[in-house]
């Protein structure tokens, strides 16, 4: 931790004015450079303290100590019997070379912590990373061994050169509840230790035995032990393309590692494909966190702006002739608006949903299907603050939660997303879900929005009167196939009625 004397802080003058006030003969020094931890901001935490609040499990200096969080440390002290038991005696002594790596890193690690906890010994500091670190070391290994295993239910013990153990002792894998109420934890924004530290506990003591060939990094593993949060189910190749878009430290290979570790291992897969992707250089996320909100980002959100506006809601916007469409296959906050300059002033012509030609004639806002569940605004919330605290610049999951509080203003709106599978839920009304989202942005600041040209194009357009004008046309008459048949055979009686007349009016007058 550094320190600065209080003459080299404040000069004599300044220091004669407040001395009577200051009860400390050191000042800290603010440094926020490396910082990747956080204490969550008061105005966020208190609006909702239970979805940054660990329920069972305490990772890191921050929660350590807190009594409700006490029965786990039996369960991490188990883990750790278990992990000693994988290694072999080269292992072994490698573990303890961990531990020394970890005593020199002590300074480093704390300084990826806003709070300094000087009342943490170094030597308490230094067991608390390493007991976690070990903890979720096995946690992910079991789980990986738990997913592959599909005699899990047939055979009782799981075997390894180094190690043995039965599928039905381990408590926190066969109770479904506890075993997603630790993942929940483990993403929270107080809750996390360095990746850097993890990288290099799966690197230099975790055997080769224990790696799968598919879990090339500890960035692997731990994208399989999250994905459930990827609703999108993106590629881990995709996920390292969006880390090395948007990440600016501890940079590693998608073929392997290269970081605190020291050496670098090409894996035969990549050496095999010589594909040129998978030969630069990325970023590593900075804790579990950090990881979680690039499964949402894509590669390449835009240029961010300011805007000063907000869209309309969702019931506006199809007033306005604007078509809400479910995309596949994207990342969730790849939104985009799509509009043919010309062939769009004739929305009531793309009623007919079937035949995709006429998709030219529609305005479509074109979003990644939500799904809202229970944890969902725990993980938003816990990145939301993320944002606030690291990312004041890229502000992106504060601009998707921004976005779509401003569409959504009713339980009506919801409705209709739901209608069109944009948000799928289940939660007990879609009042609830609107309730849900008006909440998150409260107390949030953003400086610059990725979606501000998406937020003018969709204002743009429901300012124009021939735009509405068309959409109302399409609601009463074109809004769907049985109501355009009946327009059309309401129009073409129409056009034949007039046909007749006039051959009667020939007949009578000439």
């Amino acid at each position: 931790m550094a320190y600065v004397s209080t003459s080299a802080a404040l000069s004599e003058p300044e220091y004669e004015m407040v001395k009577h006030i200051i009860d400390i003969k050191d000042l800290e020094e603010l440094s926020l450079a490396e910082c990747s931890i956080y204490n969550v901001p008061h105005n966020l935490r208190k609006v909702k303290q239970e979805a940054y609040t660990p329920q069972l499990i305490s990772i890191g200096p921050i929660h350590l100590g807190e009594q409700e969080l006490q029965p786990m440390q039996q369960h991490k002290k188990r883990y750790f019997h278990f992990f000693w038991e994988r290694l072999s005696s080269t292992n072994q002594q490698s573990m303890k070379n961990y531990k020394l790596y970890l005593e020199n890193k002590e300074q480093e690690i704390r300084k990826c912590y806003a709070e300094k906890f000087p009342n943490i010994s170094k030597e308490k500091f230094v067991e608390t990373i390493l007991l976690d670190a070990v903890f979720i070391m096995e946690l992910l290994l079991r789980n990986s061994s738990w997913k592959s295993d599909t005699s899990k239910h047939e055979h009782d013990y799981v075997q390894s050169k180094s190690f043995r153990w039965k599928h039905s002792d381990d408590y926190i894998l066969t109770q479904a509840w506890l075993s997603k109420s630790i993942t929940r934890d483990l993403i929270l924004l107080e809750n996390q230790i360095p990746f850097f530290v993890l990288m290099n506990l799966y690197e230099t003591v975790v055997s080769e035995d224990d790696k799968k060939p598919e879990h090339d990094s500890f960035l692997d593993l731990a994208l399989e032990y999250f994905a459930f949060y990827d609703t999108q189910r993106s590629s881990s190749l995709e996920t390292k393309l969006v880390l090395d878009k948007n990440q600016s430290k501890k940079y590693f290979y998608v073929s392997g590692i290269l970081g605190d570790v020291g050496k670098k291992k090409h894996s035969d897969k990549s050496m095999r494909n010589n594909n040129p992707r998978e030969k630069f250089q990325f970023h590593g996320p900075k804790h579990f966190t950090d990881l979680i909100r690039f499964f949402y980002l894509p590669a390449d959100l835009g240029k961010s702006g300011c805007s000063h506006s907000f869209p309309r809601t969702v019931t506006k916007l199809t007033e306005s002739g604007v078509s809400f469409e479910k995309v596949v296959g994207r990342r969730l906050l790849d939104i985009t608006f799509e509009k043919k300059p010309f062939l769009s002033n004739f929305l009531c012509l793309g009623c007919l949903p079937s035949f995709s030609c006429l998709n030219h004639f529609k305005a479509r806002l074109r979003i990644p299907q939500l799904k809202v569940d229970h944890t969902t605004e725990c993980v938003l919330r816990n990145l939301i603050a993320l944002e606030q605290c690291q990312y004041q610049e890229q502000p992106y999951i504060c601009n998707y939660v921004s976005l779509v509080d401003s569409l959504i203003h009713t339980q009506v709106d919801v409705d209709f997303l739901v209608e069109r599978e944009v948000i799928v839920h289940e939660m007990g009304s879609d009042k609830e879900v609107a309730m849900l989202v008006n909440g998150l942005c409260k107390h949030v600041v953003v400086n610059s929005n990725c979606y501000h040209e998406i937020i003018n194009e969709l204002n743009k357009h429901y300012q124009n009167i021939w735009n509405r004008t068309m959409a109302a046309l399409w609601l009463v008459y074109f809004r769907d196939a049985w109501r355009a048949s009946s327009t059309l055979v309401g129009i073409a009686f129409l056009v034949y009625t007039a046909f007749n007349f006039v051959r009667l009016a020939k007949v009578l007058f000439y």
